[in-house]
C-alpha cells in the first residue's frame, strides 16, 4: 500500500510539473484547461491530404506515397500547359472556382496564424504554391483564363485512379466573349492573398503573383458576367456560381488592397461597396458566396489599421458573428452541437466559420472591442470557445466519437468517397483499372486501402448521423475547400495550448 501511495504522489508531481513545463500556451488566451485533443497532429495531417490531391507530376518529398503522376498532358487539347493543380474531391476533376477559394482560404491561414506554425509553416506555404504555380499557368494569356481541366459528367461516370484517367482532359475557359467575374476575381483573390504569404520569403515569386493578380482582377472587373452562365452545361451543377459575381469583385478588391497598399483598391471598395454588397441575412460563407469574408477582412482594416472609412463593415461583421452564436435565430445546430448549414458537405460551413470566428477574435483583442448581440456582449474569449468545440466535434467529441479527420484519431471514417483513397494502389496493382471496373470497389463495404490522411468528409447529418458509406458523396466526400480554413484554426489552437 505504501508504494502504492508513494507512487500516487511522484505521479500527481510529475502530471502537475509536466503540465507546468510543457503546457506555456495556458496563459496564452485563457485557456485554462488542458487540451483534449492533439492539435498539432490534426495540423500536421490537414495539410499533408492536400499532397493527396496533387495532379501532375509529383515532387521527390512527396509524403502521400501511394499516390503516382497524373495529368501529365492536360491542357494539351487547347495547347496550352496546365499541368499540377489540385483536384478539387473525391474525382478527378480540375475546377478552377473552388482551386482558388481553397489558394485564398490556405493564404488566409498562414496570414492570420502562420507565426504559430512552426515546422508545418513551410509545408503550408508549399500546398499554396502547388496551387499557385497552376494558377499562373491558367492566367498565362491575358483576358483569358482556364478555368477547367476534365469533363465532369465523363469523369463521374467512371470510378478509377487520377493516374489511368481516360476519360477526355477537355479544357475551358472564360474570356472577353464569354466573362467569368467570379472565377476571375476569386483567382485574383487567391494570387494576391499567396502574394503576402511568400512578400519575407520569396519577393519575386511574391511580385510574380500580385502583377498576376492586378491584371486578373482588372479583366474580371473590366468584363462582367457570371463564368456560369457561359459554361453552364460544364460547371452546373458542381461549381455553379449560385450567389453571382459581385461578392467575388468586393472579395477580391479587398485583397488586392491588402497586398498592393494602392489607393485605387480602396477607393474602388468604397465606391462599388453599397452595390457590390448583400443584406446582412447572407451569412453563408464558403467556395460560392465570399461576403462574410469581405465584410471580416475589410473590418479587419478598420479594426486593425483603422482605416475609418470602413467603420460600417464592423456592424457587418458583426451581424455575421451574432448570426452563428448558439441560440442565434438564423443559425441551427445538430444536437451534439455542430453548427449545421445544410446536407451536402456541411463541414465546410464549420471550417469557414470556425476560422472566420478565430480570425475575428484575433483582430477584436487588437482594438480592445467587443461584439454586441442586441444587447448580449459577446467577447473575443467566447468566440474562440465556439470555434474550439466546433474543431472539438470535428475531431471526435461527438455523439458517435467518430472523427471526421482521416486518420486522426481512434475511429475515422473508413469508406471515403474518393477514387485514389478507394482503389488499389498503383504500387500494389500497376495494371490498368478501366474506367467502368471501380465501381464493384465503389459498392463495396470494404473500407478504402489508401489513408487519405488528413481529408475531412463532408461530416454527420443534422441528427449527428453518419453511415460511413462510399456512395455517399454528400456525407463521405472530402474537399479541399473544407481543409483549407480549418489549417488557420487547428495552428490557432494547437499554439494556444502550447503544442506547437
Amino acid at each position: 500500500m505504501r508504494t502504492f501511495s508513494l507512487f500516487s504522489c511522484l505521479f500527481f508531481f510529475l502530471s502537475v510539473f509536466s503540465t507546468t513545463l510543457f503546457h506555456p500556451g495556458h496563459s496564452l488566451h485563457h485557456h485554462p484547461h488542458s487540451a483534449t485533443h492533439n492539435y498539432r497532429d490534426a495540423l500536421t495531417k490537414s495539410i499533408i491530404f492536400f499532397e493527396g490531391q496533387r495532379s501532375g507530376k509529383l515532387p521527390s518529398n512527396q509524403r502521400m506515397s501511394w499516390r503516382r503522376d497524373s495529368g501529365l498532358s492536360d491542357g494539351s487539347a487547347m495547347h496550352v500547359d496546365l499541368v499540377g493543380g489540385y483536384y478539387d474531391a473525391g474525382d478527378n476533376v480540375k475546377f478552377g472556382f473552388p482551386m482558388a477559394f481553397t489558394t485564398t482560404m490556405l493564404s488566409w491561414s498562414v496570414i492570420e496564424f502562420g507565426g504559430v506554425m512552426k515546422g508545418e509553416l513551410q509545408n503550408a506555404r508549399e500546398a499554396i504554391r502547388w496551387a499557385t504555380d497552376y494558377l499562373l499557368k491558367a492566367t498565362a494569356h491575358p483576358d483569358i483564363i482556364y478555368v477547367q481541366v476534365g469533363d465532369a459528367v465523363k469523369d463521374h461516370a467512371c470510378w478509377e485512379r487520377p493516374e489511368d484517367m481516360d476519360t477526355p482532359r477537355s479544357v475551358f475557359k472564360v474570356d472577353k466573349n464569354n466573362p467569368g467575374s467570379d472565377v476571375a476575381a476569386e483567382t485574383a483573390a487567391a494570387l494576391a492573398a499567396a502574394s503576402l504569404v511568400f512578400k519575407k520569403v520569396d519577393p519575386t515569386y511574391s511580385k510574380t503573383l500580385v502583377r498576376r493578380a492586378i491584371r486578373v482582377f482588372q479583366f474580371a472587373d473590366k468584363y462582367r458576367g457570371p463564368y456560369s452562365n457561359g459554361l453552364k452545361p460544364v460547371v452546373c451543377p458542381f461549381y455553379c456560381s449560385y450567389s453571382g459575381y459581385q461578392d467575388e469583385l468586393l472579395w477580391g478588391a479587398t485583397w488586392l488592397h491588402k497586398a498592393t497598399k494602392n489607393p485605387m483598391y480602396l477607393n474602388y471598395i468604397k465606391v462599388n461597396g453599397q452595390t457590390l454588397g448583400a443584406p446582412d441575412s447572407d451569412n453563408t460563407f464558403g467556395w460560392d458566396n465570399k461576403h462574410v469574408g469581405a465584410r471580416i477582412l475589410l473590418s479587419k482594416e478598420f479594426l486593425v489599421r483603422k482605416v475609418q472609412t470602413l467603420h460600417d463593415y464592423k456592424g457587418h461583421a458583426d451581424n455575421f458573428i451574432c448570426s452563428v452564436i448558439p441560440g442565434s435565430s438564423s443559425s441551427q445546430f445538430t444536437p451534439g452541437g455542430l453548427l449545421f448549414k445544410m446536407g451536402d458537405s456541411n463541414m465546410q460551413y464549420v471550417t469557414s466559420t470556425s476560422f472566420i470566428l478565430l480570425a475575428y477574435a484575433k483582430y477584436l483583442t487588437k482594438a480592445h472591442v467587443v461584439v454586441n448581440c442586441g444587447g448580449t456582449i459577446v467577447t473575443p474569449k467566447r468566440l474562440r470557445a465556439i470555434a474550439q468545440k466546433q474543431v472539438d466535434y470535428l475531431l471526435g467529441d461527438n455523439p458517435l466519437k467518430m472523427s471526421y479527420m482521416v486518420g486522426y484519431g481512434p475511429r475515422y471514417p473508413q469508406r471515403i468517397h474518393h477514387r485514389g483513397s478507394s482503389l488499389p494502389s498503383v504500387a500494389v496493382h500497376p495494371g490498368k483499372i478501366q474506367c467502368s471496373a471501380g465501381f464493384s470497389v465503389m459498392n463495396s463495404q470494404s473500407p478504402n486501402p489508401n489513408i487519405l490522411m488528413g481529408a475531412v468528409v463532408g461530416g454527420p447529418d443534422l441528427h449527428d448521423g453518419f453511415p460511413d458509406e462510399r456512395s455517399d458523396y454528400e456525407q463521405s466526400e472530402p474537399a479541399t475547400y473544407i481543409n483549407a480554413p480549418l489549417v488557420g484554426a487547428l495552428a490557432y489552437l494547437a499554439h494556444s495550448f502550447g503544442q506547437l
